[in-house]
């Protein structure tokens, strides 16, 4: 005997469950540097352009898919046409590899927030990073080396996610995020209210917030735009779908869609005004311009923000606290929703019950992911994995269930407008048609043609890596998931 289909128990919950999966660690570390080096000021017309034309329509587009089928990707996917469901194991296999090293990078924000008690990292942020907390192999190669002290944070991390999973959509996810999101916004509205009020955050704001608008002639800031978008709003990778097919029948999908959209871009800009006030400090105390303390991704979170909360005085174990807290809250959040696609899909094809999918999803990702982060290889890992399979692996999933709807199942387009605008107040008609026909194909073609472009022709890390760890790790993370695609959509439903 199956179980029952889970539903939200509101619309709220789902709201609220969506708004944390978008919500995650590149929110609070990636959208304030892209802007930044995009035209500051003017970035954002392009990146709000990019939501209302590209974010939103592949978004409602994801929600009509789940709630119509009441299925995970693989599903839904193989009830609009048949060949498709290999589209479907294929978003779920990239939630399966973006899983693995999610945790990882989680275990570091979780380890700060205790790091942050006296400034362990001492005077040497970087140092203390890199060779202390990571114990980073100087070899170009992949290092097996063993870590303790990342190896029970990631047992702790993943013990965390798997209890909230456990819990089913109501009891664990819809119920942890009504508890992590609240926090997470009184945390970071603290933090925020906290930097801005810091000698030389109006420096760090100029920097943020100046408009280059030579910039927005240039191509390359567009894309960027368009692809932070839909990393930022989780579309393209079937968390949308599988959140939206736990919907009660009579759901208002635009609404809600909206208020996700627009709360995450909110959220975004609320990250950038604390960062870059934060940064602006930073860069009046060193001496230096903003440019010379900015930096993105894991050196903003771990060696800027650092190095800033030492020079706070009295106040800096607090903002510490706060910071890698908030980082870690929203990381929660977003995992949580990364492997809900693979425990509902395996639910969905094997009929298995909710608690053998999460064993085996949960057990079997968190052993490799504890395998392989726990070594003196995890932040080389860490930055070949999310490169191939964020530029690669997301891009294409988008593109082709795009292309698939918009340009040769015309009819699926139609139904998918029919479905939303029966039980929806605002309505989709020729311009959502037009979006999803021709803006954001073409800008995803784009994006997936230079990403091709450059990773055969110079490769990827710049001689960091060697080549036998760019194959198996990233490029062997695409073959992996097109092999897992081929693999599941041909075993028999039960």
């Amino acid at each position: 005997m199956t179980e029952k289909r889970e539903n939200w128990s509101a619309r709220s919950g789902f709201i609220i469950a969506a708004i944390g999966s978008a919500v995650g660690l590149g929110n609070i570390w990636r959208f304030p540097y892209v802007a930044y080096e995009n035209g500051g000021g003017a970035f954002l017309i392009p990146y709000l352009l990019a939501l209302l034309t590209a974010g939103l329509p592949l978004l409602f587009l994801d929600y009509a898919v789940g709630h119509r089928s009441t299925g995970a990707p693989p599903k839904a996917f193989k009830q609009l046409w048949k060949p498709a469901e290999t589209l479907g194991w294929w978003q779920v296999c990239v939630c399966l590899v973006i899983g693995l090293y999610y945790a990882g990078v989680l275990t570091w924000a979780g380890s700060y927030v205790y790091f942050s008690m006296g400034q362990m990292w001492g005077q040497d942020p970087e140092g203390f990073f890199f060779k202390t907390f990571l114990q980073t192999s100087a070899s170009k190669d992949f290092e097996l080396g063993f870590v303790s002290h990342l190896f029970w944070p990631l047992i702790a991390v993943w013990a965390l996610v798997l209890a909230i999973l456990y819990g089913g959509v109501k009891k664990g996810i819809e119920l942890a995020n009504k508890i992590f999101m609240p926090l997470l916004i009184i945390l970071f509205t603290i933090l925020v209210i906290q930097a801005v009020r810091l000698p030389g955050a109006a420096e760090g704001l100029n920097a943020f917030f100046t408009p280059n608008w030579d910039a927005m002639m240039n191509y390359k800031v567009w894309l960027a735009a368009y692809g932070h978008i839909f990393f930022s709003l989780s579309v393209g990778f079937g968390i949308m779908v599988t959140y939206a097919s736990y919907l009660k029948p009579k759901t208002n999908l635009t609404g809600s869609g909206l208020i996700v959209g627009f709360a995450n871009s909110s959220f975004e800009l609320l990250a950038g005004i604390g960062v870059f006030a934060a940064l602006g400090f930073m860069a009046q105390a060193a001496g230096k311009p903003v440019a010379e303390v900015v930096s993105g991704g894991i050196g903003l979170a771990f060696i800027a923000f650092p190095k800033l909360i030492s020079s706070l005085g009295s106040g800096a174990d607090f903002f510490g606290i706060l910071f890698f807290t908030s980082l870690f809250v929203a990381g929660v959040t977003s995992m949580v929703s990364i492997l809900e696609v693979p425990i509902a899909a395996l639910q969905d094809k094997l009929k298995w019950s909710r608690f053998k999918a999460v064993s085996w999803v949960g057990g079997g990702t968190g052993v490799i992911s504890i395998f392989l982060f726990s070594s003196t290889s995890a932040i080389k890992l860490v930055d070949i994995i999310d490169h191939f399979i964020n530029n690669l692996g997301i891009v294409s999933g988008a593109l082709v269930s795009i292309i698939m709807v918009s340009w040769f199942k015309r009819r699926l387009m139609a139904e998918m407008e029919m479905h939303i605008n029966h039980i929806s107040t605002i309505k989709l008609g020729k311009t959502w048609e037009f979006t999803l026909t021709v803006v954001t194909p073409v800008v995803l073609i784009s994006t997936l043609v230079l990403a091709f472009k450059t990773l055969i022709t110079t490769g990827y890390g710049g001689g960091d890596y060697s080549s036998s760890m760019v194959l198996y790790f990233g490029w062997g993370t695409i073959i992996f998931c097109a092999l897992g695609a081929a693999v599941m959509s041909r075993i028999q439903d039960r």
